[in-house]
């Protein structure tokens, strides 16, 4: 489950994200849920406040060169996943 926390401070995130205008400029495409036990793998994310609650810290970037991620939100479950193969952080956003 992907229970993702966005930090303050770059040096205590997981991985520096950038949410992409398009989704063909995306590595991952996310679906936020609002529940806990909806949150699945690396790509369906439910936002926590708290870091005791967190698998994943991120740490939200301006420019697309300074991130490790690059997400783009999506509506539905079946747009969710990985588009860049192989990524280093496939499997580990969902510990």
């Amino acid at each position: 489950m992907a229970q993702v926390l966005v930090v303050k401070y770059e040096n205590q995130a997981d991985a520096k994200v950038f949410e992409t205008p398009y989704e063909s400029q995306a590595d991952l495409a996310v679906l936020e849920v609002p529940y806990e036990q909806q949150a699945t793998g690396d790509a369906v994310w439910h936002m926590v406040h708290y870091e005791s609650q967190a698998t994943f810290k991120i740490f939200k970037v301006k420019y697309e060169a300074q991130a490790d991620l690059r997400i783009f939100k999506v509506k539905h479950l079946a747009q969710a996943g990985w588009r860049t193969q192989g990524h280093v952080l496939e499997g580990k956003l969902g510990k």
